[in-house]
């Protein structure tokens, strides 16, 4: 089977590239694309940054060069639910932006994870008041490319899967405002996030790498999952 998978940042890819072979650049317009197999599947890894439009852009570039049999949404999410720990794996069972509503595939995986619909949001959800409002809508989980991803597999009559890892927890409210730092392109600017840091480095600097521990445990957990699953 051949996946079209897509993220924000390449770092969310780095259990799935420990587990994967062959890896290598694709041609594709994104910011960063590889090719690898993972078993019986021959997976296109597009990570272009934060956003909706970030991810429409790098699904329409994959769909122009690779002959995908289904779309996945992969990476780090917000928790809404507050059952949810760090590093927990979410399998969307649908997907809301708006007033939109698109229905995600299921899989079959032996490890253990969490069903639930996943709502994508404009922004990164700072506070836990506003995480406790997103969960009252029947929400478990926060983001902001799966909906791109899924419309466009509407729009394309493809299977689409949503597979995404807890990175912050729905009873935290964020001391960094990542919002701030974001860039149009949907990346972090380093230099804004350092300085920011830095004026209230108490509190900022061990939430910062808080943040960055549970990240790279949430890829890892995110590799480990996605290898065992059955599409």
């Amino acid at each position: 089977m051949k996946l079209l998978v897509v993220a924000s940042e390449p770092m969310e890819f780095r259990g799935l590239l420990a587990r994967a072979s062959s890896p290598r650049p694709a041609a594709v317009k994104a910011d960063w694309a590889r090719t690898v197999t993972l078993g019986e599947h021959e997976l296109l890894l597009l990570a272009n940054g934060a956003s909706r439009r970030r991810a429409a852009a790098a699904v329409d570039a994959g769909l122009c060069c690779y002959r995908a049999d289904a779309l996945v949404s992969y990476g780090l999410c917000g928790a809404v639910d507050p059952d949810l720990a760090p590093a927990q794996i979410v399998v969307a069972t649908e997907v809301v932006y708006g007033e939109a509503r698109y229905a995600a595939a299921g899989l079959k995986a032996t490890r253990p994870h969490r069903p639930g619909v996943v709502r994508t949001l404009d922004h990164i959800a700072q506070s836990a008041e506003e995480k406790r409002a997103w969960r009252s809508t029947g929400a478990i989980a926060v983001e902001m490319e799966a909906a791109a991803v899924a419309e466009r597999a509407e729009v394309g009559r493809l299977p689409f899967f949503c597979i995404k890892a807890v990175s912050d927890l729905a009873n935290e409210s964020l001391a960094n405002d990542l919002n701030a730092v974001l860039r149009p392109d949907g990346h972090f600017d380093t230099i804004k996030v350092l300085g920011s840091t830095l004026r209230h480095p108490l509190v900022r600097v061990p939430e910062l790498f808080r943040l960055w521990r549970r990240s790279a445990r949430a890829a890892n957990r995110l590799g480990e999952f996605f290898a065992d699953c059955r599409f």
